[in-house]
């Protein structure tokens, strides 16, 4: 019997069947980077700028002709973890492509030698290099820039949550980078980034090496009727029912934050049989599933925040979207201790990524966790 697959897919590969709309954007990223142009791609997190990027990728006129990569650097805080990352990411890439490049690749890296060890069957290398090996992390950037340069087909490198350079205790990341990347003739770029004002800061100021470097789309939500033919549509498919309504519901609860649709949907889909309608019920008891799975999660992250910043991320998750938070009425209203402290507390907040930041409005990052706030507090 051949499982059936859930249309609504949250992890991994997504195939095109499966994927809702984004034609415009897939197509103009495809056309700035596919004509010698780097892209910068900003949205808010879990809006799908990782699974568009895939989508890409997997796209003829790119998966032919270009070796692509991709590295989330979020959790990334140095030049070195940088580096660590990259060098596996087009190691493990170029593999299953080309074994001559990949030991080209090797052959490169040759700040690393002595580290690699190699497979005693097929005699291949394998990257299993720690972050500790890489003792000079900007001259291993160097070699592995000019084998990318080197590479036998054209290349995309993406990556993404790129304002996390910004923080690296080394304080000339972003000239170091723009050096290498205007020397690179094979390679383009996409730069995508979560926090809007950083981003903006990084490549629309004239102060900064990025500045005017890259083409600039922002992703925003999915159109809320095309999202919903396309909830409605899988279902009928698949001989499911489920109200328009109810999934406009769920659009409006996550304000056309993709992964939280789709997940949602995930979980109301594998709770609906063949035959059977997905209501309202169906998809509260998948957020409740949802919620209850982080539960133990999020008592540990709210265990960890002084009181001053808990007492703000509450007032934030009430509000949704919070305006005017340094405001005497928005300190009274959520018995706040000044538009002093209210300061701190945001600064630490935005750093620890519990909330983000969109035209001076705050939102917490992850949606499940403001809902999880406001039932219990």
């Amino acid at each position: 019997m051949i499982k059936e697959i859930n249309p609504f897919v949250v992890t991994g590969k997504i195939e095109p069947e499966f994927f809702c709309d984004r034609i415009d954007e897939s197509a103009r990223l495809i056309k700035s980077v596919t004509n010698g142009n780097n892209m910068v791609l900003i949205s808010p997190r879990r809006m799908g700028k990782t699974g568009l990027i895939r989508f890409c990728y997997e796209k003829p006129e790119i998966k032919k002709h270009y070796y692509t990569f991709f590295i989330d650097i979020l959790q990334t805080s140095s030049l070195r973890e940088f580096t660590y990352l990259l060098g596996k990411a087009v190691y493990e890439s170029l593999l299953p492509l080309s074994k001559k490049m990949a030991i080209s690749f090797i052959q490169s890296l040759k700040s690393l030698n002595g580290k690699f060890s190699f497979d005693a069957i097929s005699g291949m290398p394998a990257f299993n290099i720690e972050l500790g090996d890489i003792e000079t992390p900007e001259y291993t950037l160097e070699e592995i820039f000019n084998m990318l340069s080197m590479a036998d087909k054209p290349c995309i490198v993406a990556i993404d949550e790129f304002q996390q350079i910004a923080k690296y205790p080394e304080g000339n990341i972003e000239a170091l980078l723009r050096t290498h990347i205007q020397k690179i003739k094979n390679c383009n770029f996409i730069f995508a980034g979560s926090e809007r004002s950083m981003m903006q800061a990084m490549f629309l100021s004239a102060s900064r090496p990025f500045y005017h470097s890259s083409d600039i789309m922002e992703l925003h939500p999915i159109p809320r009727d095309i999202y919903c033919d396309f909830i409605v549509s899988n279902f009928e498919k698949r001989h499911r029912c489920i109200d328009r309504v109810t999934a406009e519901s769920v659009y409006d609860m996550f304000s056309g934050h993709t992964f939280y649709i789709q997940k949602t949907f995930n979980e109301a889909y594998a709770d609906t049989l063949k035959g059977e309608r997905c209501n309202q019920y169906t998809v509260d008891s998948a957020i409740d599933n949802m919620i209850g799975l982080y539960e133990t999660i999020f008592r540990e992250i709210l265990s960890n925040i002084p009181e001053k910043q808990k007492m703000l991320l509450y007032a934030i998750a009430k509000e949704g979207d919070a305006k005017l938070i340094l405001s005497a009425e928005f300190i009274k209203r959520y018995s706040l201790a000044s538009s002093s402290s209210v300061q701190a507390a945001v600064k630490k907040l935005l750093d620890k990524d519990l909330i983000t930041e969109n035209n001076k409005s705050y939102s917490l990052t992850d949606r499940l966790f403001a809902m999880w706030i406001k039932r219990i507090y």
